[in-house]
């Protein structure tokens, strides 16, 4: 990748529910390659710890490492917002050598620059580079890293990552998917889940209650999986008429029932080469069930009215706020299936759940917003409703969003939530208008209109 295509790629890629981890690891390794240097690492602003951690950093030998704002090469260029290029490291007095004894890495020359929307707006983060091979960085390098920071910025204000208060610096370090907003022990164990089902081709079950999110989990599966370049066809089962659920499954030819008048690709056809997305798949019909088991033993199906064998190769993934086990038991789903579809399982937790389980322990410093929410949705149901932020009265909508939720138990799931949003927008009022002051006539003037 070139460093013009680098550049253009970033916002695009920034768009999906991608591994943020894993994406920003990427371009620090490709900005490393196109500026000829040893190391890049991409450094953030903790909002709400107000210090800078590597959220990725080409470290093999340390995970992450924080960093005081105004301690270091990094720290300085946060807290003054300046590019600073060292050409020798060790004579620089603003150079920090902890990070080379914590790595055993000689650090020689050192281009590092602000993150952020654009000039003048608050620092983000910083990005750097180590140890050109080509002697030192020049100019050239520092006007394009310096453009790179600036379209860093502008992808990440697209991101979860983006700050809840724009005007200040930083960012909100919330979770590690794109589009999926939720923190805490049972988010974290879900995220474990969905990582180590993304390098697989098994077959996963996501269980939660309605609006939990189990769509967007799906989404990150599929993106941050090898098949991220295939198609993602998604089939809500809750809304197939019973007569017509093979058909949209698996096609049919034409003639196969009355109004087939030509032939039609089913739902698993089309998902061939990437992911195909069962929702809701506890209310599939027993007819249903006896072809898709055969698809997930054989990966191998025949259209309706048709005798011809055909294969797709997708990966299935399910998703489900029934209760699989009663309806097994009940004879309503097959066991067999039950079996096919639970080869990795996620158990999605409610807000309900979730709040109560981080309210029974007061020692975290940051709330726990668990469910799996695409982003802050009052900040984006503000700009949709185009009601401005001096509108929302004194308690704002961020501090509903991210805190008293938070911390109150949530009766509800995180779409309702975001139903909610809208309301409580267009219900905040406007503050007052400020009263005119009005400037008092002179006296003087009046007593000589009278005498006159």
């Amino acid at each position: 990748m070139t460093r013009l295509s680098l550049l253009v790629d970033l916002a695009s890629v920034l768009a999906r529910e991608v591994d943020l981890d894993q994406l920003l690891r990427d371009v620090a390794d490709t900005l490393a390659v196109a500026l000829g240097a040893e190391r890049a690492s991409v450094w953030l602003i903790d909002a709400e710890a107000g210090d800078l951690v590597t959220r990725v950093a080409v470290l093999p030998e340390v995970e992450r490492l924080r960093q005081p704002l105004g301690r270091g090469v990094v720290g300085h260029v946060a807290a003054r917002g300046a590019a600073l290029r060292i050409d020798d490291a060790a004579t620089d007095p603003r150079f920090d050598p902890s990070a080379d004894e914590r790595t055993g890495f000689r650090t020689r020359n050192i281009l590092a620059v602000p993150i952020r929307e654009a000039q003048g707006a608050p620092v983000r983060g910083v990005v750097q580079v180590l140890n050109r091979a080509a002697g030192s960085f020049d100019v050239e390098d520092e006007r394009y890293l310096v453009a790179f920071g600036l379209q860093l910025g502008r992808a990440l204000a697209l991101t979860t990552l983006r700050a809840d208060d724009a005007s200040g610096p930083g960012l909100s370090l919330r979770g590690p998917f794109n589009r999926i907003v939720g923190r805490g022990p049972a988010m974290d164990a879900v995220y474990a889940r969905i990582l180590l089902a993304a390098g697989t081709d098994a077959t996963v079950l996501l269980r939660g209650e309605t609006g939990t999110g189990k769509t967007l989990l799906a989404r990150a599966i599929h993106v941050n999986s090898p098949r991220s370049e295939g198609p993602f066809v998604t089939v809500d089962c809750t809304t197939l008429p019973r007569e017509l659920v093979e058909s949209e499954l698996f096609g049919h030819e034409r003639g196969a029932f009355t109004g087939a008048d030509r032939r039609v690709t089913g739902r698993v056809e089309r998902a061939d080469g990437g992911t195909l997305f069962l929702d809701e798949v506890g209310d599939l019909p027993p007819e249903a069930q006896g072809k898709l088991l055969r698809f997930l033993q054989d990966r191998a199906f025949e259209r309706v009215g048709g005798r011809e064998e055909l294969r797709s190769d997708c990966r299935v993934l399910c998703a489900t706020h029934h209760d699989l086990e009663r309806l097994v038991e009940e004879g309503r789903f097959r066991r067999d299936l039950y079996y096919r579809v639970r080869v990795v399982e996620v158990q999605v937790p409610s807000l309900r759940a979730a709040t109560r389980r981080s309210s029974g322990s007061r020692a975290t410093s940051r709330p726990s917003t668990p469910g799996a929410t695409g982003g802050p949705s009052l900040a984006s149901t503000t700009r949709r409703s185009r009601r401005s932020s001096r509108t929302r009265g004194p308690a704002t909508c961020e501090s509903w969003s991210t805190g008293s939720r938070a911390r109150s138990c949530w009766p509800r799931t995180a779409r309702s939530a975001r139903a909610r949003s809208p309301r409580r927008v267009l219900r905040a009022r406007p503050p007052p208008p400020p009263r005119p002051r009005w400037r008092p006539r002179r006296r003087a003037a009046a007593c000589a209109c009278r005498t006159g």
